[in-house]
């Protein structure tokens, strides 16, 4: 039997990632989008999104990857993903527009046979909600991480599949598709697999939580977290995966969509989340470590002060600047001179007219007060305390993620601030 052809609709971070990882598993694949202009800069090979691998696994798969903006490309697919991502507020409430408007377009322009997935991360009762007599409507469980998202897709730990009824087999092309990917299939009802997606963000929210709090504490009492970490880890009720590194609250977007979605079922159906409140207060706490460790040390010292931001996207390997805490740093910091760098994100995006955008880690450091490492980018670890410090006319770094060695930047004459120690 020939492979089944596969569809993505949707060519944001989740669609395109999704898409160019099924090329890379042998299967032909057409990635629709209805904005022809981002079909075009793709096709030009100028991509929305920043991920490690993607732009050579488009170059490597090009004689199966079909991007294109004619929905009607649609009708040759055996099975297709609606798969744009779902934006939020600033509260984490999702704007389900897009997939709203998406999905109708998918069930009009494929074949009455193919199998239509929702793959983007929607509320419980949303895939139900959006049956059609006549159409094989599934949901599954997306797991994909900014910065590791093509290696998510590619090697998945397991799939998660909403089903109207999960005693049914799935299609044969659908099953295909997943079996290639060698991992378990787990199948159940529409709104099972829903809320695993949020129950899985919720696990990882409370150990971010745990550790973002114990962290703080080895810092009041001299205890040193990255010494606690390892005998965490090698306890198999946590494991060697778990989220135990400490750092500036919850970013991103879907964990604090997960979390807003929690609360609002919890107050429409009268069940306690109060854990999940306290999540979220905890998380603000830890994201204003930087401005009051700057305002303790620097604003509160010096007349007219200048500070330079290393990074800008929420995390490292990806562009992403969703609820990042380096933009909302500069949304503090707006009165004072910022000199920013980050290897990927455009310096425009920072709210702040006092804003120099440098072309270089050092070049932002040159005659500022004070250094805040906001994003771990690889390439920063990679800086010599030394040249940070000939460079600043101040000398306090904050480094939350510590890239850099304590003891070489103590050496070098810092006063350097890092969490858990």
């Amino acid at each position: 039997m020939s492979l089944p052809v596969i569809g993505f609709a949707g060519m944001t971070h989740l669609g395109l990632v999704s898409g160019v990882s099924a090329s890379e598993k042998g299967f032909s694949v057409v990635c629709f989008d209805p904005n022809a202009d981002l079909i075009a800069a793709i096709s030009r090979g100028v991509l929305p999104v920043s991920e490690p691998n993607i732009d050579d696994l488009v170059a490597k798969n090009g004689s199966r990857l079909r991007f294109t903006s004619e929905s009607a490309d649609l009708k040759s697919c055996d099975v297709i993903y609606v798969a744009p991502d779902v934006v939020t507020d600033d509260r984490g409430q999702s704007d389900l527009q897009t997939i709203n408007s998406l999905l109708d377009v998918v069930f009009d322009a494929a074949r009455p046979d193919a199998v239509i997935i929702v793959l983007s991360q929607v509320p419980p009762g949303y895939t139900r909600s959006k049956q059609r007599a006549g159409r094989i409507l599934y949901y599954q469980v997306e797991t994909l991480i900014f910065g590791r998202a093509v290696e998510r897709a590619l090697f998945p730990e397991r799939y998660i599949v909403g089903c109207a009824d999960p005693a049914q087999v799935l299609p044969e092309a659908f099953d295909t598709f997943l079996k290639a990917h060698g991992c378990h299939i787990l199948t159940m009802r529409y709104e099972s697999a829903e809320l695993a997606k949020i129950s899985i963000n919720m696990c990882l929210v409370s150990s971010i939580t745990t550790a973002n709090t114990l962290a703080e504490l080895c810092e009041k009492i001299g205890a040193d977290w990255s010494e606690i970490v390892p005998a965490l880890k090698l306890d198999r009720r946590i494991g060697p995966h778990s989220y135990l590194a400490p750092g500036l609250g919850i970013a991103g977007g879907n964990l604090e969509r997960d979390l807003a979605t929690v609360c609002n079922f919890s107050d429409q159906y009268g069940t306690d989340a109060g854990v999940v409140r306290a999540w979220i207060a905890n998380s603000q706490y830890h994201r204003n470590w930087p401005l009051r460790t700057l305002q303790a040390h620097v604003l509160s010292k010096i007349s007219d002060p200048c500070i330079a931001v290393l990074g800008l996207a929420y995390k490292q390997d990806t562009h992403s600047v969703k609820n990042s805490p380096a933009i909302e740093l500069l949304q503090q910091l707006k009165q004072f001179r910022v000199r920013v760098f980050d290897p990927v994100v455009a310096t425009s995006v920072v709210p702040s007219s006092r804003c120099f955008g440098a072309s270089s880690e050092l070049e932002a450091c040159e005659g500022a007060d004070a250094l805040a490492i906001m994003t771990p980018w690889s390439q920063f670890g990679r800086l010599d305390p030394i040249d940070i410090a000939k460079r600043l006319r101040g000398k306090v770094v904050l480094d939350p993620y510590a890239l850099l060695r304590t003891e070489a930047c103590q050496s070098a004459g810092l006063s350097y601030y890092t969490l858990g120690i």
